[in-house]
């Protein structure tokens, strides 16, 4: 195993804190600073209405520059759980609320560099009671989308994030 010799703040990145680990490596006892994202965790929500019906997010993303089909997702703040980050992420970049909530488990994004967790929900039932409610860095169009279309949309590469597809499947 990997032995952590110590650990030094980096710099503040607004969305993450980076930090650089000293660690050992186990093969051959050198010496590296490996650097690592802290980040909060964050939510994925699959939700579904009553008619069976998916509910996505359209959103300029800007790491690809370009605008991305998605579902809907956020941070965990500090204090909130995830099932209240999904139910609140939900409501904000949709303006649906769901009346069934099951949790798919949880996965690493990135563990190379990262040490948070995405958490996937399943909103059953999912309806639209409201407007959104965006952050001011935030534009986002929500729409539902037949089964098919969603299966057009995935095979088409017009949604592409890793995290919307793995909750997804």
């Amino acid at each position: 195993t990997w032995k952590k010799l110590g650990s030094a703040p980096g710099p503040d990145l607004r969305i993450f804190q980076s930090r650089f680990d000293r660690l050992e490596n186990p093969r051959n006892a050198q010496c590296l600073d490996a650097l690592v994202l802290e980040a909060n965790d964050w939510v994925n929500v699959v939700a579904l209405t009553t008619a069976g019906r998916v509910v996505l997010v359209e959103q300029f993303r800007f790491g690809a520059g370009t605008v991305s089909l998605e579902v809907p997702a956020g941070v965990v703040e500090t204090g909130e759980s995830p099932l209240e980050a999904a139910k609140r992420e939900l409501l904000e970049e949709t303006g649906y609320v769901a009346e069934g909530w099951a949790s798919m488990g949880s996965v690493e994004a990135n563990p190379a560099f990262m040490d948070n967790t995405c958490h996937l929900w399943l909103a059953t039932s999912a309806v639209k009671t409201g407007d959104q409610c965006l952050d001011t860095g935030e534009d986002i169009v929500a729409m539902e989308l037949s089964p098919e279309a969603l299966q057009e949309a995935i095979q088409s590469d017009r949604l592409r994030n890793a995290l919307s597809l793995l909750a997804l499947s």
